[in-house]
């Protein structure tokens, strides 16, 4: 029997939105790609994730792997507001939740500036049961040791939890500990999966 639902938070209850986040600072198409390529896909984003390196660190870091876009890299990450947006169904989704009985729990990649700069976008996790934050606990999904921090720091059975994502990487690498998991392609189809397996 399902009695909680723990949520990965970027792209499923709040959009992460890099790209635009970009353009809107005045990047064109070939620098956000550059920009996204020397930050997001490396290993100094994972690192920074995970509070394993400050914000200057991660910076060097990417400047590193493209060191002719260093100004714009500056200048990308000099503040995140902006880089998370809202849903319109995120509130009445965890209204509906909580009235039905759900424990809400979240595991979340997010930097510390992401986070700090974001709340406001997110604050909805206020209203949650608890939540597992990666730069918090110095471990990132898939890795399956974040998944058995919220299990022992809340005392939950995996078998009772369904994991929202949309990577289906990190649900498979739940679903391996006995969470069921739910891979995220719409509000409409993850709440129908869910209501399926409540029954």
């Amino acid at each position: 029997m399902i009695k909680n639902v723990v949520f990965d938070i970027s792209n499923v209850l709040a959009p992460f939105r890099f790209k635009e986040f970009l353009a809107e600072k005045g990047f064109d198409g070939t620098m956000i790609k550059r920009i996204i390529k020397a930050s997001a896909m490396t290993s100094y984003w994972t690192e920074y994730e995970k509070g394993k390196l400050t914000y200057e660190e991660a910076m060097n870091g990417f400047i590193s792997t493209d060191p002719e876009i260093a100004d714009a890299l500056r200048d990308a990450f000099a503040s995140c507001s902006g880089i998370m947006g809202k849903y319109d169904y995120t509130e009445s989704w965890i209204d509906a939740l909580k009235e039905a009985g759900y424990r809400l729990y979240c595991i979340t990649n997010f930097t510390p500036a992401g986070f700090e700069q974001c709340y406001e976008h997110i604050s909805f996790v206020e209203r949650f049961d608890g939540g597992v934050y990666s730069f918090r606990e110095g471990v990132a999904k898939p890795d399956p040791e974040i998944y058995k921090i919220l299990l022992e720091r809340y005392e939950l059975k995996a078998e009772e939890c369904v994991f929202i994502d949309d990577t289906e990487e990190n649900v498979r690498s739940a679903e391996k500990l006995g969470f069921k998991g739910i891979v995220f392609t719409g509000y409409e189809d993850a709440a129908a999966r869910l209501a399926e397996m409540g029954k």
